[in-house]
């Protein structure tokens, strides 16, 4: 038994997985981003490259 193509079905489909996928993507890229653990980190860093800066300008 033949697989019959349907190709409206295949593009409804592809172009609703779409629409969700690009209207989660906002929310997601805010909460990786913003969580609490990178900020943590920045300032962390920031700190240490500070230290180091000040360590190389002393004589």
């Amino acid at each position: 038994m033949p697989h019959r193509t349907r190709p409206m079905t295949a593009l409804l489909v592809f172009t609703v997985v779409n629409v969700v996928l690009v209207s989660t993507i906002t929310p997601v890229y805010d909460f990786v981003c913003f969580l609490p653990y990178w900020e943590r980190r920045r300032e962390r860093r920031r700190l240490e490259h500070e230290a180091l800066s000040n360590k190389s300008q002393s004589p």
